[in-house]
């Protein structure tokens, strides 16, 4: 049997100075939350109301929650007092991985594929988002999962089956995209949800994206967690975080048959770590939840 390692499609991020620019009231962008936003809050990161940031970790706050909001656009000021804000914002708009990270906290529909950051002299911050699936993207999938749910969800079936059932559905209508994963050739939206559920071809990050999906819906606590090239999910349930992870439950095989497994199916991070793969290997300083087991 062979496993298929995915390496997840990293989001584009640019980030430019505007050097001669002038403002004359410095007001930040009122946040408008759409209706893929959470509320959820995290170890790593928080949802905020501030928006005059003091520290890095603040700046942080501050992107999160408007990728949680799903805005295409928001502007902060730095003040005077935080001497060192704009090099913090060169910093974090400049690092592709940190950015990525809390892309994981994000609701699907309203995390970026591009992230671009303007500012100038006077302390001006813009962050400029392009947001991964297209509304009419979205509006295919939000049919779809409700019909998966009302085709494979029982009243009487536990939180754990109702995962069940959503992960076997999705692994056995899925097929893995090796042609993108080890070609390079790009043929489905294999790395989305739309592939995964759509089109019936996924990557790590389409397993990720599409099984969030179903536990948003259900409002089942949960983020995706990511390694340096793979992505998987972590759900919270009967008071702990587990590891769910599709691609590996839907491996590819040598004769090409049709698997699944549950070798990933909430297991613990001591759990984890005992299969020993590489590809499981993640940041504890972010995904801290996943530290209490």
């Amino acid at each position: 049997m062979i496993f298929v390692f995915c390496a997840t499609n990293k989001e584009k991020i640019n980030s430019y100075l505007i050097v001669h620019f002038t403002d004359i009231e410095q007001k930040p962008t009122t946040l408008e939350n759409n209706q893929y936003a959470k509320s959820e809050q995290f170890y790593y990161v928080q949802l905020t109301d501030s928006f005059v940031p003091q520290n890095q970790k603040d700046i942080i706050n501050i992107y999160y929650t408007v990728l949680n909001s799903g805005m295409n656009d928001f502007t902060f000021y730095c003040p005077e007092s935080y001497q060192n804000c704009i090099e913090d914002v060169k910093y974090i708009s400049n690092n592709q991985t940190l950015l990525s990270n809390i892309n994981n906290f994000v609701p699907v529909y309203n995390i970026f594929q591009t992230l671009d950051t303007e500012f100038n002299n006077l302390g001006k911050v813009t962050i400029h988002i392009t947001h991964t699936y297209e509304p009419e993207q979205i509006e295919l999938l939000e049919t779809t999962v409700t019909n998966i749910i009302n085709q494979v969800i029982t009243e009487n079936m536990s939180i754990e089956e109702q995962i069940k059932a959503i992960h076997d559905y999705i692994i056995n209508h899925t097929k893995y995209d090796i042609n993108r994963s080890d070609n390079k050739v790009t043929t489905y939206h294999s790395d989305t949800a739309y592939g995964t559920l759509i089109e019936h071809y996924g990557i790590c990050g389409g397993y990720a994206d599409s099984m969030k999906l179903f536990l948003d819906y259900l409002k089942i606590p949960n983020y995706k967690i990511s390694s340096e090239n793979h992505v998987w999910n972590l759900v919270y349930l009967n008071d702990q975080w587990y590891h769910l992870d599709l691609t590996w439950d839907d491996p590819v095989t040598s004769t090409g048959e049709d698997v699944l497994e549950y070798d990933y199916f909430l297991i613990t991070s001591k759990e984890l770590q005992e299969l020993e793969t590489d590809q499981h290997v993640f940041d504890v300083s972010i995904y801290q939840e996943a530290n209490s087991n």
